[in-house]
């Protein structure tokens, strides 16, 4: 699902919220997931998952094109670990 697709699903199951008011509803939540990860915060929605961030260490890598050493710097990288709720539930879909 797209977050087009989110919006446009939100504004169909809630007649009341008009098509912009859920884009700006997403965008909002988004924003504040992104400030929270930023800042190095664990995100957790009971039911869904977490998000948090990983940290990986520099490394030398390889061009996949020249072969020649490429310096690779640590970076952080965001990672979702589903709950147990969704995982049961995604599990019992057929």
């Amino acid at each position: 699902m797209t977050k087009s697709e989110l919006i446009a699903r939100l504004a169909v199951r809630f007649p009341q919220l008009v098509a912009k008011d859920a884009d700006f509803a997403v965008k909002v939540i988004l924003d504040a997931m992104v400030a929270a990860l930023a800042r190095n915060d664990r995100i957790e929605i009971r039911g869904f998952g977490s998000f948090s961030l990983n940290h990986r260490p520099p490394r030398v890598g390889r061009n996949p094109k020249s072969g020649e050493r490429v310096e690779v710097p640590a970076k952080h990288v965001p990672h979702f670990k589903a709950g147990k709720e969704l995982r049961e539930r995604v599990d019992h879909q057929e």
